[in-house]
């Protein structure tokens, strides 16, 4: 099924803070049904009428039905659009863009999902799609930042937290619990991560380490979301450059220029 660009009004149906994060379900028509929707991939929302720019943002998970589709989005406030964003309440409508972008290449699991921070909703989606055979590793600042703990459980067969402070799970980088978790005797398909590139990073050595594919979705700001505008260009190791919005934002890990 070809990928659908579909622009639509999409209404909150629900919202709710999960810490520093906000927890927004859209209702979206047929967009689910009617396009390839795959984890990983994310929606341009317009932020006010006076912004030019769309904001975009990964989405979480999705449902489709007869009854209509959903969309769940999770994001923190990082300026005025996304300010904006967090104001709206269920009942109001939203100007909606996507499916867009490439998602993470899912067959059968288990995978090694790894997240961190504002990283760690869109491999939710991961979780589904594979079944409920993965670990889930998660990284947080805090205990108190730490958002979807019990979804991941529920979703993978197993599910590790490290926080840069130790106040929950392993006091450390996630990549530590990385190392661990391959080191064992575990078959994993491959490695999926989201989050800042510093994490990405440590996370893509260590995978390349144990000889497992890491599939990785790199953040970088955008303008249109739709290859038009140029500005979230990535460095890749061959030498060439891509856009994480429309050739990402998954990337195979060996692609990326991890120095640039």
């Amino acid at each position: 099924m070809s990928r659908m660009k579909i622009e639509r009004k999409c209404e909150i149906l629900e919202k709710k803070q999960l810490g520093d994060a906000i927890y927004m379900v859209l209702g979206v028509g047929d967009i689910v049904s009617t396009s390839d929707t795959r984890p990983g991939q994310f929606v341009h929302i317009k932020c006010g009428h006076s912004r030019l720019l769309r904001r975009p943002i990964s989405i979480c998970e999705w449902t489709g039905s007869r009854d209509g589709d959903t969309l769940a989005i999770v994001f923190e406030v990082r300026g005025e659009g996304t300010a904006w964003l967090a104001r709206r309440e269920a009942g109001d409508f939203l100007d909606v863009l996507g499916p867009l972008g490439n998602g993470f290449t899912i067959q059968d699991g288990p995978y090694l999902l790894v997240g961190g921070g504002i990283g760690v909703p869109p491999m939710l989606g991961c979780a589904g799609a594979a079944g409920g055979s993965s670990t889930a590793i998660l990284g947080f600042r805090s205990k108190d930042k730490a958002i979807l703990l019990d979804r991941f459980a529920s979703d993978c067969a197993n599910c590790l937290v490290a926080t840069d402070d130790g106040s929950l799970g392993y006091h450390g980088f996630v990549d530590a619990l990385v190392r661990q978790e391959l080191g064992k005797e575990r078959h994993y398909q491959g490695v999926l991560a989201c989050g800042p590139k510093p994490m990405l990073k440590s996370v893509a050595k260590v995978a390349e380490e144990f000889g497992v594919p890491c599939q990785v979705s790199m953040e970088e700001r955008m303008g249109c979301g739709v290859g038009a505008c140029l500005v979230c260009a990535c460095d890749m190791a061959d030498g060439s450059r891509k856009h994480v919005c429309k050739d990402g934002p998954v990337f195979d890990s060996k692609e990326v220029d991890w120095d640039a």
